[in-house]
């Protein structure tokens, strides 16, 4: 039972009163009966003192020698109590006399000063007025309580003896005892007994209470219909009737969240999808275009140089949002290999001549198990961000240690910039989040860092994000050193795409591009007309790729062009245009025939996977 417990304090509680309670009344009772039993055994001892000395002083003698005086003294003390008696004389004409029945038991030393005081005092003060006033005082000798009692013996001269009687209290203080010791196993009882109440009280209570917190536990977990039993009409009956609703109101408002996202997601999902197929072809023109920049109007160059860097942008936006719809779907897929970390950091290094602006201690031997394609993106996206908003030089750590879960690859990307607001820290692996809604459009979608971080999570790891003592940000990229591929589900091995990706859709060269290279599809125009047309689709020009999906399945940012007709409905077959898939032959230029007319798609395959990514910018 922890010590904050609401039932150890219930308990406690329950056990204080009771114990209050009971010693203060065992506490009473004592007294009470400690005062009565003690004045009954006091008031019979002088009451028997008192009558027999008055039974003997009538024979004592007018000049009463100290022989008279002890056998008055033996005759007293020859009683049913079995108390002792001293008789002094100190008022005759003979010299004092003392009388003591048993010397053993009883002397004069005995006798309390203030008791013979008193006793004097009153004849001094000549108050006579009522026989055999008695003074009385309780004293303790070795440990046993004993009553003393003194009184004068008047005779018709004013002028008896004083008497002194002597009786043990041992008997009453057994009993006293024998009572504190039957009240304290009584307090001591009705402690338990309240402790034992407390704790069916406590239960009776804290049952509810128990159940309210496993289903408030099971409410946080995400089991949104969980319900409490409503027994009684009690304040605990009406707590779990406003848990029900509480949680009722809470499922219906995440439901209705999730079908926003889910429809958000669907959203982003299949306009990337619509978007990817126009972006290549507009890519792939806005390349032919950059080409001929020399050879423009010098009024138009510039303008040609936006739209190319513009498009480019717009391009690498569409790549991340169909990077994060993986994502969200569960589609994103690894292709792991061995790899040399300290080769991989200095290939993604030296891929965008980073190599003046960035210092590497990279030792080489580290080997690991990863995804290539997708370390180099959480590199160039650690990197890139070091150098667009921290200061120059940037300071790239390779390591490994031991983890919770063995041996792991560290890799440190340090810069010598500001550092990272405090306030921004929690948010710099949000989506879309820009540390300040002033920056240019160029600095990024804000999906950069992100994506690195889901890379990261694909293999295990992790990315977090601090200020260093000395100034500046640092990003620390954690992976196991043997990553392992997570078990597809038989849904997610036969597309790559979300579920919400619109079925509508042709597979078209975007999508079919592999690892080896885009696929080159020949498109042609019409004469003056705007419209491309894609040819069909042969057995050698597959439709959508079904291999792991981000793992260089995208095509990159110089494919070939697709027409609109790629996108139309599964069951209209797109009419091509004059001319439509005859390519460009030999010799013949034409419309749009030819590598160097304007408004023509030229395909360039790649050879390498890592080359068809090469122009993927810093996420």
């Amino acid at each position: 039972m922890r010590l904050t417990s609401l039932r150890l304090r219930l308990v406690t509680v329950f056990a204080l009163v009771a114990l209050v309670a009971a010693v203060s009344v065992s506490g009473i009772a004592y007294w009470l009966n400690r005062d009565a039993v003690l004045t009954r055994a006091q008031n019979a001892a002088l009451k028997d003192f008192r009558k027999s000395l008055g039974d003997h002083a009538g024979a004592l003698p007018e000049d009463f020698t100290c022989d008279d005086l002890r056998g008055m003294a033996a005759a007293v003390a020859n009683n049913a109590l079995n108390y002792q008696v001293i008789l002094v004389d100190d008022e005759g004409p003979e010299p004092a006399c003392t009388a003591e029945s048993d010397p053993s038991v009883f002397n004069v030393e005995m006798v309390p000063g203030s008791l013979s005081q008193a006793v004097r005092e009153r004849r001094g003060n000549g108050d006579v007025s009522s026989d055999y006033h008695m003074y009385w005082q309780r004293i303790s000798r070795e440990g046993e309580p004993f009553l003393i009692s003194g009184t004068e013996i008047i005779d018709e001269e004013d002028a008896g003896p004083t008497g002194y009687m002597l009786t043990s209290l041992g008997a009453e203080r057994d009993d006293l005892n024998s009572l504190a010791w039957s009240l304290g196993v009584a307090t001591a009882l009705a402690v338990i007994g309240s402790v034992l109440l407390a704790q069916a009280a406590a239960s009776t209570v804290l049952r509810p209470v128990q159940r309210l917190s496993d289903a408030a536990r099971r409410l946080g977990e995400g089991k949104l219909d969980t319900r409490l039993e409503v027994r009684g009409a009690d304040e605990l009956a009406q707590l779990a009737r406003t848990f029900n609703s509480a949680a009722a109101s809470l499922e219906e408002r995440v439901k209705d969240l999730s079908n926003r996202e889910a429809a958000s997601r669907r959203f982003v999902a299949d306009m990337s999808h619509e978007l990817r197929t126009p972006m290549t072809a507009i890519t792939a023109m806005t390349e032919v275009l950059e080409e001929e920049v020399d050879n423009l109007d010098p009024m138009i160059a510039p303008a040609v140089q936006l739209v190319v860097s513009e498009t480019r942008r717009l391009n690498d936006l569409v790549e991340n949002l169909m990077e994060v719809t993986r994502f969200d779907a569960g589609t994103a897929r690894m292709v792991l290999d061995d790899v040399d970390v300290a080769d991989q950091v200095t290939a993604c290094i030296d891929a965008r001549a980073w190599l003046d602006a960035v210092q590497v201690n990279a030792p080489r031997g580290i080997i690991a198990r990863l995804d290539p394609r997708r370390l180099d993106v959480i590199l160039a996206n650690l990197i890139g961000n070091a150098l667009k908003h921290g200061g120059s030089p940037v300071r790239v750590t390779v390591r490994e240690e031991q983890g919770p879960q063995g041996h792991e690859m560290l890799v440190e990307v340090a810069d010598r910039g500001p550092g990272i607001p405090e306030e921004v820290l929690p948010h710099v692996f949000d989506r879309f989040y820009k540390a300040s809604a002033s920056r240019p459009r160029s600095d990024g979608s804000g999906l950069g860092l992100s994506i690195a971080l889901e890379n990261a999570h694909l293999h295990g790891g992790d990315i977090t994000a601090s200020n260093a003592p000395g100034g500046g940000a640092v990003f620390t990229l954690r992976l196991p050193r043997n990553a392992q591929l997570a078990e597809p589900d038989e849904e997610q091995e036969q597309s790559e795409a979300p579920e919400s990706a619109t079925p509508a859709l042709s597979a078209g060269p975007a999508e079919s591009a592999t690892p080896e290279g885009p696929a080159t599809t020949p498109v042609s125009t019409t004469s003056g007309a705007t419209e491309t047309t894609q040819a069909p689709v042969t057995p050698e020009a597959p439709a959508v790729s079904q291999g792991p999906a981000g793992s260089g399945e995208r095509a990159s940012s110089t494919g070939t062009a697709a027409s609109p007709g790629a996108a139309a409905p599964a069951d209209e077959a797109p009419v091509p245009a004059e001319g439509a898939g005859q390519g460009r032959r030999d010799g013949e230029p034409g419309s749009g025939a030819g590598a160097e007319g304007a408004g023509t798609a030229v395909p360039r395959a790649r050879g390498e996977r890592e080359a068809a990514v090469d122009r993927e910018e810093q996420r």
